[in-house]
């Protein structure tokens, strides 16, 4: 693509094996909204899957897009839960990908005084905050 990476395999936990990759153009990388660092991540796994004898998950960061993204979602998920358990009316967050609507649900798991649930079909499926 005409750009230097860094590939390093960052740790495995369980089934899933991580890796960090390094770039200056970090941008063409992850894509709008990390779409095409998405898409990178299902082909890679799926062609290596073709040769695995056992199943597993892959997880690729590009110069800590995911860990500073998962961050600001649980935030932005506590800030929604305090306001949800404040006024005691469920709020609808903004659709998004299977991957950051589970963050969001399993940072608010622990709360007792909101809960969540996903709703709508893909690519509008949402993650709705409902108070207890």
């Amino acid at each position: 693509m005409g750009f230097k990476v860094q590939v390093k395999p960052a740790r495995q936990e369980k089934e899933t094996v991580y890796i960090n990759i390094k770039s200056d153009e970090p941008r063409t990388l992850i894509g709008k909204r990390g779409e095409a660092l998405r898409a990178a991540q299902r082909l890679l796994r799926v062609m290596l899957l073709s040769d695995a004898e056992e199943r597993f998950y892959l997880q690729i960061d590009i110069n800590g897009y995911k860990e500073k993204k998962a961050q600001y979602l649980c935030e932005i998920a506590n800030e929604i839960a305090d306001e949800v358990a404040l006024s005691q009316k469920a709020e609808a967050l903004v659709p998004m990908c299977a991957y950051e609507r589970r963050i969001i649900h399993v940072e608010l798991a622990e709360r007792a005084d909101v809960t969540t649930e996903s709703e709508g079909e893909e690519p509008r499926r949402r993650v709705i905050v409902h108070p207890t």
